[in-house]
């Protein structure tokens, strides 16, 4: 208990920051892997090509969100780009839609209402929200537990590497032991034998008795420095599978993290609490505004007309810029719109960007042991391909 209470206190001296920093960095070093043992040998190469299979997962649900939001600044570009008279024409609808929902903003705006900014928000996001909530809970009760293996982790990798440093200490004392024990059985023996041949007295059982002794506490020395030995191997092979296995955990991590700033990017939210509370009141204010009919019959009419206009341009997806129109008429409102895609964009890219690392890193990890272990260069790359036609 007082080595690992002690191992305890030292590991909690790291900060926060340094930590979570620290796993966002993927080892791929062999050093501490016997490539001549093939369960090892294996071992390393099946968790190169799972961490590329994983990072190509990953790419794969990263490009069409990536699709998406490119598409949706390029419809920006093409209503920003229309001739005027065209743009007139748009705004003009876009004007009659903006002055019906002031109407309805001012006969709603009550002290207990949603705000406008909230709602409108939710508005453009109200099918996806439900799935955003979802997706928040899952990634963020995801983020504890992976944190919380990571820390574990830390905490095993750290407490053997104390261990290793005592079986260093613990073999070199028991090496400076065995030293001192040969030369006390030396001068004994010494001893003795001026006794027996300069004094003539009898040492024979002297003799036996210092031989029995320096046999025995040699023989101890050797045990314990042969088991101090074996136990060393031991926890190379252990800190090296944990090390493969913190890899595999840093990668979940990195990936989720990226993911939680995305998604509260997305939402605008800190948290899937925050958002819950927000869909809440949202569903409220909803119901409270269905009373008022005919102004949606007059919404809807416009509506129909706006996404009729920009159908008969290059915009992609004309439906989504119904709840839009400030942007259309206000080119602040389309700055700040931008804004936000890009910042989605490049969070994207970013996911993008370190899976795609991640997955060159590791084929390059596996051709660079191929090419030092030449002896095992057809069984790797036979593994590597067996691998990618498997997933």
């Amino acid at each position: 208990m007082g080595f690992w209470n002690s191992f305890f206190r030292f590991g909690r001296k790291k900060s926060v920051a340094a930590e979570e920093a620290e796993w966002e960095e993927i080892v791929l070093d062999h050093d501490g892997v016997d490539f001549h043992d093939e369960e090892q040998r294996s071992r390393y190469i099946t968790n190169c090509m799972e961490q590329i299979a994983e990072a190509s997962r990953e790419v794969n649900q990263l490009n069409s969100e990536y699709a998406l939001v490119t598409a949706y600044l390029s419809d920006m570009e093409e209503i920003e780009a229309l001739p005027q008279p065209r743009k007139q024409e748009l705004d003009k609808v876009a004007r009659a839609l903006d002055e019906l929902e002031r109407e309805k903003r001012k006969y709603l705006d009550k002290a207990d209402r949603m705000k406008d900014s909230d709602y409108y928000r939710m508005r453009k996001q109200e099918n996806e929200v439900q799935e955003g909530i979802a997706k928040l809970k899952e990634a963020e009760h995801y983020h504890k537990l992976v944190k919380a293996d990571l820390k574990r982790l830390d905490r095993e990798r750290n407490a053997y590497a104390y261990r290793k440093k005592e079986l260093v200490t613990m073999q070199t004392n028991l090496r400076g032991m065995a030293v001192i024990f040969v030369a006390a059985l030396a001068a004994c023996l010494l001893m003795l034998a001026v006794l027996q041949f300069g004094f003539g007295m009898k040492t024979y059982v002297g003799y036996f008795i210092t031989v029995l002794t320096g046999a025995i506490a040699i023989t101890v020395v050797c045990v314990k420095y042969i088991d101090a030995d074996h136990e060393f191997l031991s926890l190379q092979k252990t800190i090296g599978k944990l090390i493969q296995l913190q890899n595999k955990v840093k990668i979940r991590y990195v990936n989720n993290t990226n993911l939680l700033e995305y998604l509260r990017i997305k939402y605008g939210t800190k948290d899937a609490e925050e958002l819950e509370k927000r869909w809440a009141d949202y569903q409220n204010e909803k119901e409270q505004r269905k009373e008022y009919a005919e102004a949606e019959a007059k919404t809807d009419f416009y509506q129909n007309e706006l996404i009729r206009q920009l159908s008969r341009y290059r915009v992609s997806d004309p439906g989504r810029w119904v709840n839009q129109v400030q942007a259309i008429l206000d080119p602040r409102e389309m700055v700040e719109i931008r804004h936000e895609l890009i910042l989605r964009r490049q969070a994207l890219r970013q996911q993008l960007d370190y899976n795609h690392k991640l997955a060159q890193n590791a084929r390059e990890e596996v051709v660079r042991v191929a090419q030092e272990y030449p002896q095992y260069r057809s069984e790797i790359m036979e593994m590597a391909d067996r691998y990618d036609q498997g997933t």
